[in-house]
C-alpha cells in the first residue's frame, strides 16, 4: 500500500469514527433534552395550597393545544363540574378537557395563548396562556379575565 493512500484511508476512517461519535452524542442529548413543546403529561400544582392536584395530558392537533385531566391526585376522584355552564355541567372532572385553543405565540416561541382554561372548582372559563420555562420542564399556566395582568398562574411540572 502506498504511503499517500494509507494516510488518506486513515483520514477517512478517523472522520467516520468522529461522525459516528457526534451522531451518537447528539442523539443521546436529544433523547434527554426537555421538550420544546407543551405536549405531554403535566402534574398540576395548586397555586394557593402548593399541593399536587391532577395529571393533565396536553396534546396538539394542527398547531392547537388542549389539555385533559387524565387523573385526579386528591381524594376527590369522583368530582363533577356542578358549576360549569356549558356542555361540561354535571360531567366528571376526571377526563374533562380544561385547556382549549392554545396556539404558539408568533413573537415568543415559548408562549402559547389565544385559548381558554376552565377552573372545574367554580365552573368559570378564563382566557389563558401557557409558557414553557426551566428548559421545558415546567409550564406556567395563567388564567385571566381581560388582560393577562389580572389573573392567576399555576406552575405545572412535566411528568413525561
Amino acid at each position: 500500500m502506498r504511503r499517500g493512500s494509507a494516510a488518506a484511508l486513515a483520514a477517512v476512517v478517523s472522520a467516520a469514527v468522529l461522525s459516528a461519535g457526534l451522531l451518537a452524542g447528539s442523539a443521546a442529548w436529544a433523547q434527554n433534552a426537555p421538550s420544546a413543546l407543551p405536549a405531554g403529561l403535566w402534574k398540576t400544582i395548586d397555586d394557593e395550597t402548593k399541593q399536587a392536584k391532577a395529571l393533565v395530558r396536553v396534546s396538539e392537533s394542527s398547531g392547537v393545544f388542549s389539555g385533559r385531566i387524565e387523573k385526579i391526585l386528591t381524594d376527590k376522584t369522583d368530582a363533577v363540574c356542578d358549576q360549569c355552564t356549558d356542555a361540561r355541567k354535571g360531567k366528571p372532572v376526571q377526563g374533562m378537557t380544561i385547556v382549549e385553543g392554545m396556539r404558539r405565540n408568533a413573537d415568543q416561541a415559548n408562549l402559547y395563548d389565544g385559548g381558554n382554561i376552565l377552573d372545574p372548582n367554580n365552573g368559570k372559563v378564563y382566557r389563558g396562556q401557557m409558557k414553557l420555562v426551566d428548559d421545558g420542564r415546567k409550564l406556567e399556566v395563567r388564567g385571566y379575565i381581560g388582560v393577562p395582568l389580572f389573573g392567576r398562574t399555576q406552575t405545572w411540572i412535566r411528568e413525561e
